[in-house]
């Protein structure tokens, strides 16, 4: 491969250009409320951060290279140019001060999808060698040895080995024609294995038939992230090989905000064809078990308890009634936070925020806006369905000397299965 040059971005960013984008830029009010609706902004104060400011230069582009006035000012030498230094100023706002939330492009009063386009320009940044370090290592290790955070398959063996060891459960791997695949991914590997064995526990009691792919276990697909489509398409292409050539009938997506984008939205557009099975988040199918009668719960957690939904699950993904029918299920003080649901703030780690070192105090800047809603309500437990927002939601919390558990929804649901009181009893 070539070396990135600031020529390729620019060419890449011309290449995101459609008509689309045109009109995104054509109406803008200019209104101001985009900036109110990112976190970034609203904790820092910096103008710089204001979402559509971040797309400056693929506006820039745009105008020079699309419009009659802007080609004519170009001719002039009157219009402002995209250079190594616009690469250079723009990239901390493109990576570090943006989580792709989406938040943004609910407000607009027109309907721009601000945050596609951040997602678009990265396509450029990238190109033009102008990406995180952390957003790099993690793409190469994606594509070359399968997983971001570099997990391969004998950790995930392990975890199974330990599931079986400790429950007698089993996370079965490659079984041709099951119900589901079962994607995870590295976070919840090495950091919360309990999901797991929560997934062995609900599948067991709905009597479905599951399995893991040894050729693609990962979800996380930091092409998206990084805003590289060839790496995109690699990585979503690896999971529906697989899920085809094992014949399952569903594939689902685990609490991980980006993964479920990848697999569910971007995908087929990626692979440039529909799939041969279906693609679920790990909320909905639990939904779809409770409400079938395939799994029973007993009791109720009685701690004041909130949800956080991750933006990627709930705002991008539609995924908002799902989770607040299991928590009433099995809680019974669940109180709603302030602009829940779609409109929900994030946790300040998606979009590849949280993979980026150099974004790190940034990032507890903004953590300063969930603070506030927890703050808000004073609950004893936070709950959520995103491994990302889960660590992420833990870093705040240390770092702001708040003592407040945050549990997956999945494995808290798993707590309260009839069939694990009665193997308790």
């Amino acid at each position: 491969m070539s070396a990135p040059t600031v020529e390729k971005g620019i060419q890449a960013i011309k290449g995101q250009i459609d008509a689309t984008v045109a009109s995104y830029f054509s109406s803008c009010v200019h209104c101001g409320l985009c900036a109110e609706a990112c976190l970034f902004y609203t904790e820092t104060g910096d103008p710089r951060y204001t979402p559509i400011n971040k797309v400056e230069p693929m506006k820039r582009i745009w105008q020079s290279e699309y419009t009659l006035l802007g080609r004519a000012k170009k001719m002039l030498g009157l219009s402002k140019p995209v250079d190594e230094q616009t690469f250079t100023d723009w990239e901390t706002l493109v990576y570090d001060g943006c989580s792709l939330c989406g938040r943004c492009s609910l407000v607009c009063p027109v309907g721009n999808d601000i945050s596609d386009m951040i997602r678009k320009i990265r396509e450029g940044f990238a190109a033009a060698g102008h990406a995180p370090e952390g957003l790099i290592g993690a793409s190469t290790r994606a594509v070359e040895i399968g997983s971001p955070m570099g997990v391969k398959l004998p950790a995930v063996q392990a975890q199974i080995g330990h599931l079986k060891k400790d429950t007698g459960l089993d996370a079965p791997l490659d079984v041709q024609g099951a119900d589901y695949m079962v994607l995870l991914s590295s976070m919840e590997i090495m950091n919360f294995p309990e999901y797991m064995e929560a997934i062995a526990r609900i599948m067991k009691q709905a009597g479905k038939t599951w399995t893991i792919s040894s050729k693609a276990f990962e979800a996380t697909n930091s092409g998206i992230q990084i805003g590289v489509s060839d790496i995109a398409r690699v990585l979503v292409k690896r999971v529906v090989d697989a899920a085809e050539e094992l014949g399952v009938k569903t594939v689902i997506s685990p609490e991980c905000g980006h993964a479920f984008t990848a697999i569910r939205w971007d995908g087929p557009n990626l692979i440039g064809r529909p799939y041969k099975f279906e693609v679920k988040h790990i909320l909905e199918v639990l939904d779809e078990f409770v409400e079938q009668g395939l799994i029973r719960t007993e009791g109720k957690d009685d701690q004041k308890l909130t949800y956080h939904d991750p933006c990627q699950i709930a705002r991008k993904g539609g995924v908002v009634k799902q989770p607040r029918n299991l928590l009433n299920r099995i809680a019974s003080n669940f109180v709603e936070m302030e602009d829940g649901g779609a409109m929900n703030w994030c946790c300040s780690g998606g979009g590849g925020v949280s993979a980026n070192e150099r974004a790190d105090e940034l990032k507890m800047t903004a953590f300063k806006k969930k603070k506030s809603q927890l703050d808000a309500l004073g609950v004893d437990t936070l709950v959520t369905a995103c491994a990302n927002c889960r660590l992420t939601l833990e870093e705040g919390l240390e770092e702001y000397e708040m003592d407040l558990p945050v549990v997956g929804l999945t494995e808290m649901l798993a707590e309260y299965l009839v069939e694990d009181k009665k193997e308790q009893a």
